[in-house]
């Protein structure tokens, strides 16, 4: 695919692999219709060897049911759910930009996360947790949707300045069979207390997982996530939450107030609805002047990137002495990639999100550095500062 290869698939054309993840890998891909007309969607497909796994077929199609109901500006809309001998895919929307994650990690390069860009996203996806839990049946029956899986990774910021929400592949909904409900799936440092407890889970635990996105984003700090899954865990189940003024004096009491609220152990003392939420949020907003529209998140966007080119090009193009030899700067490159193994062999004995943590602390614990990071792949670099031996010991 990278090396532009075009591979077809049904009616569509695979132009670039973007994700893959443990279910599902994720293409550019293009659409051709009558008198020469062309779209640009997004191709999810099963991985090859899970194409005969009933289990995840199944997950696979409550995610279609369950994303196409949901017809929402501020949701990533799916098109089309098909088979291509024996792959069954998602044709969904392409947004041409970065995932909330990548967005604040650049960010980080340029400054603290401005805070009123932070309220307008949240807000943003506030928008859509509404719809969402909110949504019913043609009969008029709820359909109790829980997204289980809000984490910046999972919220898209375009260069139009649009915010979308997507991946709906772990979410609970009432029309799913109740031993599906009881599997907990998802991010650990992103989960509400009941969802690490195995309980039952209702529109106010994606609150939660929201409210950890703000703090993280308004912060610049991790709230819940430690070296080790256990602890992590164990953070979460306290849910203590450190005072968000404590790291930022800019965040003022009444937002403190706010995001002390969301993130109460107990669901019955957090918002109850994202509209509640929502409310609060905008009220803030009104009253501190964050007046921020998708025009000044588009530029923001824009920003961020140029920034980080720029410091790139300004780099390579720094004066050197031209007497002075560059001194030799091998590396040692690690790609790693995991998914889950042939039914032959067995299930899964662990979350794709608890490897690529665990593989997170040990690359930095071994003083690597993270340059790329996909659902279930990671890209990790040594510099041999110290000479090639001392990378290579620290890779391995």
């Amino acid at each position: 695919m990278s090396s532009g290869k075009v591979e077809e698939f049904g009616k569509y054309h695979l132009l670039e692999k973007i994700a893959n993840g443990g279910m599902a890998e994720v293409y550019r891909s293009r659409a051709y219709g009558m008198a020469g007309f062309e779209k640009i969607l997004v191709i999810k497909r099963i991985l090859d060897h899970l194409a005969e796994d009933e289990e995840f077929i199944r997950l696979f199609i409550d995610e279609a049911r369950i994303a196409v109901s949901l017809l929402h500006v501020n949701i990533v809309q799916v098109f089309e759910l098909g088979e291509v001998d024996g792959h069954y895919f998602m044709a969904m929307e392409y947004v041409h930009g970065l995932d909330l994650a990548r967005l604040a990690s650049r960010a980080k390069k340029v400054g603290p996360f401005p805070i009123a860009i932070a309220c307008f996203v949240v807000g943003e996806v506030l928008k859509a947790l509404e719809f969402a839990h909110e949504r019913t049946d043609e009969e008029g029956e709820a359909l109790d949707i829980v997204h289980c899986d809000i984490s910046p990774a999972n919220v898209l910021v375009s260069f139009a300045g649009e915010v979308k929400l997507g991946d709906f592949g772990i979410s609970r909904a009432g029309f799913q069979a109740k031993s599906q409900h009881q599997v907990i799936r998802g991010k650990y440092s992103y989960m509400s207390p009941e969802q690490v407890g195995g309980k039952a889970l209702d529109g106010r635990s994606d609150l939660f997982s929201l409210a950890i996105v703000l703090y993280e984003l308004v912060t610049g700090r991790r709230l819940f996530r430690a070296k080790k899954r256990e602890e992590t865990l164990a953070r979460v189940r306290r849910a203590e939450v450190p005072s968000p003024r404590g790291y930022r004096t800019e965040v003022s009491e009444e937002l403190e107030g706010f995001l002390l609220r969301a993130l109460a152990k107990k669901p019955e003392d957090r918002f109850q609805t994202a509209g509640v939420m929502l409310e609060e949020l905008n009220a803030i907003k009104v009253r501190e002047g964050h007046r921020v529209t998708n025009t000044d998140l588009s530029s923001y966007l824009k920003e961020v990137i140029e920034a980080a080119q720029g410091r790139a090009v300004e780099k390579a193009m720094a004066p050197r002495d031209p007497g002075q030899a560059l001194p030799p700067s091998p590396v040692v490159v690690m790609a790693l990639e995991a998914s889950a193994p042939p039914r032959s062999i067995g299930k899964p004995t662990a979350n794709i999100d608890d490897l690529l943590e665990e593989w997170n602390n040990l690359v930095i614990d071994a003083s690597g550095e993270i340059w790329e990071e996909g659902d279930a792949s990671m890209l990790a670099v040594w510099v041999a500062r110290g000479g090639l031996r001392d990378a290579l010991q620290g890779a391995a």
